[in-house]
């Protein structure tokens, strides 16, 4: 299997050895040089992982990051960032980002933090789904819109991917660890409670009655099963 890598980046120099590195170790890729240009790639074409530089023009990376995230696209993303940008790292993270590499980097590190990344989506290995619909409810995961009753509901990014992992494995109870890798890729400060309340806000957008919920059920003492027909 060939994996597609998409480099978002607009230093011609980086883009050109990016993309000799990565191809000689056989991967497929395809490069934006601006924010706008990345998003649109990693949007409508198909690729298993994004690297993605913070310092773009036109839209930087934890904006594409971000909107990516609200359109439902779980691609996985690597983004580089300069040493000072700590507090970019961290929002970066937050917004949606798997992992995140400083510049300047050696190119087998590089290697190792995609390598780890691929094997998570291999070890996924899930079908993308569009859209799908459940009670009142209609979810668009390429426009990154949620309606309920025919009114547009807002999402944020992590509660869009939740609700994405949920529905993925729908009928199945998924436990609080599966969610904290899925989701959050065991991101620092991120605890089964994130989680609680992350389900919790999820359940108010999406079901008629939060309190009892037809959709998003808890399984006590393990995690949460999704059942999108009642």
């Amino acid at each position: 299997m060939s994996w597609r890598i998409l480099v978002v980046e607009d230093e011609p120099g980086l883009v050109m050895t990016l993309t000799d590195l990565l191809t000689m170790e056989g991967y497929e890729v395809a490069s934006a040089s601006d924010g706008p240009g990345g998003l649109a790639r990693a949007t409508s074409e198909a690729f298993d992982l994004v690297v993605l530089d913070l310092m773009l023009p036109g839209k930087n990376g934890l904006e594409v990051c971000r909107e990516m995230r609200q359109r439902g696209n779980d691609t996985a993303i690597l983004m580089l960032t300069a040493k000072s940008q700590l507090t970019d790292r961290v929002v970066g993270l937050k917004l949606g980002a798997d992992d995140y590499l400083t510049k300047p980097f050696e190119p087998p590190e590089l290697l190792a933090r995609i390598e780890a990344l691929l094997r998570r989506v291999r070890k996924e290995n899930r079908t993308p789904i569009v859209r799908f619909a459940f009670g009142s409810v209609e979810v668009d995961f390429r426009e990154g819109s949620v309606r309920r009753n025919g009114q547009t509901v807002n999402l944020a990014g992590k509660e869009m991917e939740l609700l994405r992992y949920l529905i993925d494995h729908r009928g199945k109870v998924v436990s609080r660890d599966e969610l904290l890798e899925g989701v959050w890729a065991y991101q620092p400060g991120v605890s089964s409670r994130t989680i609680d309340v992350h389900v919790a806000w999820l359940r108010q957008k999406v079901e008629e009655n939060p309190a009892n919920p037809r959709h998003i059920h808890t399984v006590r003492g393990v995690g949460y099963r999704f059942e999108p027909a009642v």
